[in-house]
């Protein structure tokens, strides 16, 4: 399955993950749409994945929005034409002792992992089943998701990185005989800007092989998804081995 003249819209696109994944879909050939809440950093991000801006498009804003989420889809729609592909990639992360959250951080991550989620997913799913075909890629979380690691307490994004990949397996019954594929991708921790790297050393060690991810990584992995037509339900992990086990 080509990925030329597609059109994908993407959560959390300004850095990290997300811009690397609009990158690589518009060197494929694709137009991408990205979300984020800063204007000024998606506009730089967007004159780095296109420097023409012919094949970019970018809404800022909270995706936990509906007016927002609206605004994203409707964006692909009057600049490109058609959504195909939705990677939900924005998230937020608190590692810390259950007793230790406040009811701010519990909205905080709820409305973005959880509420963006549904807000967007919801309205472009919508103009998929009108055309027949769609795909939908979420970015959930491995280790402290599936296989809790002592060492980092983050029952936040176990309740909802962990909800998504349960959302992604009923979302693919749902609508695996209307055309619209629904897969994950769960990462283990991928070095990125936000991990500083005076912790790389302690963020190694969680891993079974003993690195982090490099983000080329995930969005290899999101590519091969993206160009499997027989595949739908899959959580595919690119984590270093943490899902498989203890260590």
């Amino acid at each position: 399955m080509t990925i030329q003249g597609k059109v994908a819209v993407i959560t959390g696109g300004s850095s990290g993950i997300g811009k690397a994944v609009a990158i690589e879909l518009v060197k494929r050939g694709a137009q991408v749409v990205i979300n984020g809440r800063r204007e000024q950093a998606l506009a730089e991000a967007a004159k780095e994945i296109d420097p023409t801006g012919a094949h970019v498009a970018y809404v800022a804003g909270d995706i936990s929005n509906p007016q927002i989420a609206e605004r994203l889809i409707q964006e692909g729609l009057s600049r490109f034409g058609q959504i195909d592909t939705l990677v939900n990639n924005a998230g937020i992360f608190v590692a810390k002792p259950f007793t230790d959250y406040s009811e701010a951080e519990f909205e905080s991550v709820l409305s973005t992992n959880v509420a963006g989620f549904f807000h967007v997913t919801q309205r472009a799913v919508t103009k998929m089943l009108k055309a027949g075909s769609g795909h939908i890629v979420n970015i959930t979380a491995s280790g402290v998701a599936e296989q809790p690691i002592k060492a980092v307490p983050s029952v936040l994004a176990a309740l909802t990185k962990g909800g998504l990949t349960s959302a992604t397996k009923s979302l693919a019954i749902e609508y695996a005989d209307k055309g619209i594929r629904v897969n994950a991708v769960a990462p283990g921790v991928i070095k990125t800007p936000m991990h500083p790297p005076e912790a790389h050393d302690f963020l190694n060690k969680l891993h079974p092989m003993g690195r982090m991810g490099e983000v080329q990584e995930v969005v290899d992995a999101i590519v091969y998804l993206e160009s499997a037509p027989f595949v739908t339900g899959e959580i595919l992990h690119v984590d270093g081995g943490q899902s498989a086990g203890q260590w």
